[in-house]
This record gives C-alpha cells, structure tokens and sequence, in this order.
C-alpha cells in the first residue's frame, strides 16, 4: 500500500513531470489539494522540542 507522502509525492512529479492539472493529479492519487500544497516549516526550535519529547518519553516508560 502507498503512503500517503508517497501519492503526494507522485502528484507533484505528474504535476512538474507531465504538466496535468493540480486538481485531476491530486484526485487520480487520492491526495487532497491541502495537503498538496502543504509544506512543513522546519525550524532548530523543532528540533529541540522533539529531543525534549523522545527524552520524555524514554524517562518515563512503566
């Protein structure tokens, strides 16, 4: 089965590749326009707050 990161990222590649619309890629991969169009913002405050996290949890595993 196909993740959903991976139609997503078959939807831009048919969108760059093959010049099809945004909308008619997103429904032949069952990909919604929003997430289409989503970008993550990845920042070192992200970072920090997700070691912070993992240390949480391994601290405190019962």
């Amino acid at each position: 089965m196909i993740r959903p990161a991976q139609r997503r990222e078959l939807a831009v590649k048919a969108v760059a590749i093959k010049g099809v619309s945004i909308a008619l890629a997103c429904r032949v991969f069952g990909v919604s326009e929003t997430c289409y169009r989503y970008s993550p913002k990845l920042n070192e405050e992200n970072e920090q707050i997700a070691d912070l996290l993992l240390g949480l949890t391994t601290a405190k595993k019962t």
